[in-house]
């Protein structure tokens, strides 16, 4: 009975699968009850265990919500202008959330730090 709701809450609106090397990322439009869309973006790895001497496939799952596709897509596609050009994007007054880090430095970062003007790389 209860994976029989869960199905109610869920529906399939729209899959489409990207091989991209020794990846695949799903893109899944699932409706809920109240019919609000939200995605999935699936990013699927196939794995070889050593001990089983089997494949599996490792998945990474992310949900977007309706309400934030706005900014994820602009966060996207700052993240991918600056890959592309190495040039840092220029900042509007309501995005004040980006966060930009000058060198290729791995950074500490904890979700309470989100939103702080500066975030300093780890030396």
């Amino acid at each position: 009975m209860e994976e029989h709701d869960k199905q109610e809450r869920r529906e399939d609106i729209f899959s489409n699968a990207v091989r991209a090397g020794k990846r695949t990322y799903f893109f899944d439009v699932k409706a809920m009850k109240s019919d609000q869309y939200y995605l999935t973006i699936t990013e699927s790895k196939r794995r070889f265990n050593a001990e089983q001497g089997k494949f599996f496939y490792e998945k990474h799952k992310v949900f977007l919500y309706q309400e934030d596709f706005e900014k994820f897509s602009e966060g996207l596609q700052s993240a991918i202008g600056f890959i592309s050009s190495r040039q840092k994007p220029v900042e509007r007054e309501s995005r004040k959330e980006t966060v930009v880090v000058k060198e290729a430095k791995s950074v500490d970062i904890s979700f309470e730090d989100l939103g702080k003007e500066e975030v300093k790389p780890v030396e």
